[in-house]
């Protein structure tokens, strides 16, 4: 029988999402270790941001289940029944997930500083001074300290995403979830949000991050997940998924992303 110390930090067990008549996520079993870096990609609909989603009960799973720590979130067990769970228990559960969207989602009328102690201030009940304090601190581990009185209007869309990622780690959170970061950043203003993720990742953090940027997945991971139709078709190492992919839908996948110089046709 396995102990909750023996679990993977964060454990979903085939998970399934329904819109309708589509199932965006189809039956996903996935394990992320403590201290990992996981990264997920796939073409365009194939269910990556959705699942990224279910993580932290931003959609509601149709079926399966989500463990962290080797409990059930989200969901409890009442005579077999599975029923969600109530809302205050599920808020006090999505705060260990950090969250940083496409898009970043900053208050315009709060300075960086005040965006980033916002949460801690209103989901933690943290004092001013206090909240204030680690927000400088969030913000120079981005590059931001000499930014922390600057409105958002005032910032490149880089410094904004940069804000956000502080605006995560002020939760203090057990797992980093990057839904596609630099998606909608200029191509010049990528390199300084990768750097950032760069260096949580090295530093040890927990990170699942949806991302069409294949050199950071190469350089940073340590398991790439591959999606296609709600479905996760290949998982493993960096050299191993994008260089050796075995099936023939990932081999035309990263051809296409220009990972693979030629696809061998099966």
């Amino acid at each position: 029988m396995s102990s909750i110390e023996n679990d993977p930090l964060l454990r979903l067990v085939n998970v399934s999402k329904y819109f309708g008549d589509l199932k965006a996520v189809d039956n996903v079993s996935l394990d992320i270790e403590a201290g990992s870096v996981t990264c997920i990609v796939g073409p365009s609909g194939s269910g990556k941001s959705t699942l990224l989603r279910t993580v932290n009960m931003m959609e509601t799973i149709d079926e399966g289940a989500v463990f962290f720590r080797g409990q059930m979130i989200g969901h409890e067990l009442r005579k077999g029944h599975r029923i969600p769970v109530k809302a205050t228990v599920a808020r006090q559960k999505i705060l260990d997930f950090g969250m940083v969207f496409q898009h970043f989602n900053l208050f315009p009328h709060f300075t960086a500083l005040e965006n980033v102690a916002a949460g801690p201030m209103f989901a933690r009940r943290a004092g001013r001074k206090k909240a204030h304090a680690a927000a400088r601190r969030y913000l120079e581990q981005v590059g931001l300290g000499d930014r922390a009185d600057h409105y958002p209007s005032e910032l490149s869309g880089g410094q904004q995403q940069r804000v956000a990622i502080a605006r995560a780690l002020a939760m203090e959170p057990q797992i980093l979830l990057f839904d596609e970061p630099t998606s909608a950043l200029d191509p010049e203003l990528v390199n300084e949000v990768l750097a950032v993720m760069r260096g949580l990742a090295s530093s040890g953090s927990t990170m699942l991050v949806v991302t069409h940027e294949m050199r950071f997945a190469e350089e940073v991971a340590d398991d790439i997940v591959m999606m296609d139709a709600g479905r996760i078709i290949e998982r493993g190492s960096p050299s191993q998924i994008i260089h050796t992919p075995s099936s023939p839908r990932a081999k035309t996948f990263f051809a296409s992303v220009g990972t693979l110089a030629s696809v061998e046709a099966r």
